[in-house]
């Protein structure tokens, strides 16, 4: 799969694609937790998306993984699943879905502090100046005052959840390349064994979501949530820097925002527009102009 390298616009429109999906994908985290516990959803989720994983790896006809690669997998399973999602579904228990995106516009200068530091990027300004524009459009966007009414464990919980995508994203650059189905196969049954098991140490009640809502969220979440976005990520980080992809966290809040005034009526005034186009204009800066 893929054995064929795409061209940047194809890269850049599975960029696209990725922002829109990730962008929603935090919107219907916070809509199912209304319903389900925190790691029980998450482990639920990811059970269903390792189903979904491993039937289309079999009806591709995909060979048996080698021990590198399953111990690849499960690595990357605990990072960017189990980690990045335990945290970021307890936070969002009480921080908003705005918030929650916020926090994660710090995944790109994470990612680019953590490539820098084992030697995976060079130090450039670009990255840094860009990274630094962005998170100034996304506090113009939400607000300094935004976290006021919010428990800082949600906040230290999210920041966790960004720190270990980005840890992820380090680990799969230095990786042997490997099937993406396969790859996510082995990593959403990681990351479903280690939140199911943490669910059943804090007690969370199990139980098959009823609400309409909590069911659509959580479809959406197992297909075009986890199969297409680990997918597109999987995809990009082949061509792209582990911090270009990263960038996907900086734009997703406008998603956010254009879902909200679409489908929630909720205004949109000078600081969204003048913040959006800062979170634009970083992201150009620091990583599209020089990804490929």
């Amino acid at each position: 799969m893929w054995s064929i390298r795409p061209d940047r616009p194809a890269l850049v429109g599975a960029f696209g694609l990725l922002v829109l999906l990730v962008g929603t994908n935090i919107v219907a985290i916070r809509a199912s937790n209304r319903e389900l516990a925190p790691f029980w959803n998450a482990g639920l989720r990811f059970s269903l998306a390792a189903v979904a994983f491993s039937a289309i790896a079999i009806a591709r006809g995909a060979s048996r993984p080698s021990a590198t690669a399953v111990r690849d997998g499960v690595l990357y399973g605990f990072l960017a699943f189990a980690a990045f999602f335990g945290f970021l579904y307890l936070g969002l228990v009480r921080a908003t879905a705005g918030l929650g995106q916020v926090i994660l516009a710090l995944g790109p200068l994470a990612t680019y502090a953590m490539a820098v530091t084992i030697g995976l990027e060079p130090l450039r300004w670009r990255p840094v100046a860009g990274g630094v524009v962005a998170v100034t459009g996304i506090a113009v966007m939400y607000g300094v005052d935004a976290a006021a009414d919010v428990p800082l464990t949600s906040l230290l919980s999210i920041l966790a959840a960004a720190l270990s995508f980005a840890a992820g994203s380090i680990l799969v650059k230095r990786m042997a390349p490997a099937d993406p189905v396969v790859r996510n196969a082995i990593a959403t049954t990681a990351g479903a064994v280690v939140l199911l098991g943490l669910s059943a140490l804090a007690g969370e009640r199990w139980a098959w979501p009823h609400e309409p809502a909590t069911l659509l969220a959580l479809a959406y979440l197992v297909l075009p949530g986890t199969v297409g976005v680990f997918l597109l990520f999987l995809l990009l980080l082949r061509s792209w820097t582990a911090t270009a992809v990263s960038t996907q966290f900086v734009l997703a809040p406008i998603v956010g925002i254009s879902l909200g005034a679409i489908l929630l009526a909720e205004p949109v005034g000078f600081p969204t527009v003048a913040g959006a186009i800062l979170v634009i204009g970083g992201v150009w800066l620091g990583a599209i102009r020089q990804a490929g």
